[in-house]
């Protein structure tokens, strides 16, 4: 639900009552649009519940045949994501109790849960953690002696660590200025300064989320890709020249049994 307004975090007063006058104006809409997001929210719960189900069998696997250790980037990617689908799953089973959001702890569920912050964070981690994954790639196959002599576990356990605290950092900074507990409701990512702070909000969202993610894997697969051409030839080429070389060895022996005969 969008709402147009020009109010800031720290003035509620005109946020309440554009919320209230916006919330009595979709009062009118009809049954069939609510039952639709009814079972919307229902699909994502299972969803949720599904995935988190599904990542946990991925890591109980991991774990129970020890390549947790060999794989630690990989495993660590799982690990977010059932944490997000949990997360995920946590949220909507609140929205479903439709509770009136009081005092402190009101304010906590709303910030932690129904901003989608904690969800957001497990993501944006995910995310993190897949360029990494990345990059890990591209380090062992284009410069694999180098990885070999420099690449230690202590540098991918770091790079665990930032994921998970980077993510929920970013999570945090975004969502939290901009939600804000309304007459026992909770509105998440609405409270901007202005338009212009959430356009720029938009854009970094967009820019740091998807668009740099993207990059990154594309480079590091696409010299990947050359690399690998690159071997594909050399070894073709190599196993041109053996073939030369044995087919002239058959040729001078079948000469040399001519000339005996």
């Amino acid at each position: 639900m969008s709402i147009e307004q020009d109010s800031t975090f720290q003035d509620p007063t005109k946020a309440t009552v554009e919320i209230t006058n916006e919330t009595t104006g979709s009062s009118m809409t009809s049954s069939s649009s609510l039952g639709f997001g009814f079972y919307l929210q229902g699909v994502v719960l299972v969803v949720g519940v599904i995935g988190a189900a599904a990542n946990g069998l991925v890591l109980y696997g991991l774990v129970a045949s020890k390549r947790h250790r060999k794989h630690v980037l990989i495993f660590n990617q799982n690990a977010l994501d059932f944490v997000n689908c949990l997360l995920l799953a946590a949220t909507y089973a609140v929205i479903f109790c439709n509770i009136n959001l009081i005092g402190t702890g009101g304010y906590l569920v709303c910030v932690i849960l129904l901003s989608g912050a904690g969800s957001m964070g497990a993501f944006t981690g995910s995310l993190i953690n897949l360029a990494a994954i990345s990059i890990e790639r591209y380090l062992k196959v284009v410069h694999h002696v180098w990885t070999k002599k420099k690449l230690r576990n202590w540098m991918l356990y770091s790079v665990i660590a930032f994921t998970w605290i980077t993510g929920f950092l970013l999570a945090a900074v975004e969502l939290i200025p901009t939600t804000a507990v309304v007459n026992g409701v909770c509105y998440s990512n609405m409270f901007f300064e202005s338009k212009t702070a959430e356009m720029a909000h938009g854009i970094y969202n967009f820019l740091l989320r998807y668009v740099s993610i993207l990059v990154i894997s594309i480079l590091c697969y696409g010299r990947i890709l050359v690399a690998i051409r690159r071997q594909a030839k050399v070894m073709a080429a190599h196993s041109g020249q053996g073939s030369n070389i044995a087919q002239n060895q058959s040729n001078k022996i079948q000469t040399m049994m001519c000339f005996r005969l």
